[in-house]
């Protein structure tokens, strides 16, 4: 892709969902890294526990700031369209990560520093969601916070006919 496809791209209502998504996803990644290494290094928590209490308080934060910034959804979300569907993402990504940390967690569990633990831990973490991140942002856009026919008024969607 040339240097001027690519402005375009970043233009594009994609490319700025694309981003927004990214900086979602810096938001989420400090919450959710912040809380296992905190839960790893100074409660000295073992194997796949800090990956799923990590995952549950950084999805909050993930969940509203995707939804109404990222894809700029107002009013009430959806709760089978939206938060069910987002939730079952965030656990799919956990139980990926929990698997993914307690092998990191075993490798160096008999490591006599928590603080090495926690840094094998925490990449271990961020590698696993790494992973999923690109899939979960093709869902979100064509899927989970697509705009449907039932959320847009008659006038705009086509059923109301032509403005007389």
């Amino acid at each position: 892709m040339s240097a001027r496809g690519l402005v375009s791209y970043a233009k594009s209502p994609t490319g700025v969902r694309l981003f927004k998504y990214s900086m979602v996803s810096v938001v989420s990644v400090v919450v959710s890294e912040t809380t296992l290494i905190a839960l790893v290094a100074l409660f000295h928590w073992n194997g796949a526990g800090p990956p799923v209490v990590a995952t549950c308080i950084g999805t909050i934060p993930s969940y509203e700031l995707n939804r109404k910034w990222a894809w700029g959804a107002s009013g009430k979300s959806h709760f089978w369209r939206e938060v069910v569907p987002f939730w079952v993402l965030a656990f799919i990504g956990l139980a990926f990560s929990a698997v993914t940390v307690a092998i990191a967690d075993h490798w160096v569990r008999h490591s006599s520093h928590a603080r090495h633990r926690a840094i094998v831990d925490a990449f271990a973490y961020l590698a696993a969601f790494g992973v999923l991140w690109l899939g979960k942002f093709v869902i979100f856009n064509k899927v989970l916070f697509a705009h449907h026919l039932d959320d847009l008024p008659e006038a705009l969607d086509g059923r109301a006919g032509l403005p007389t």
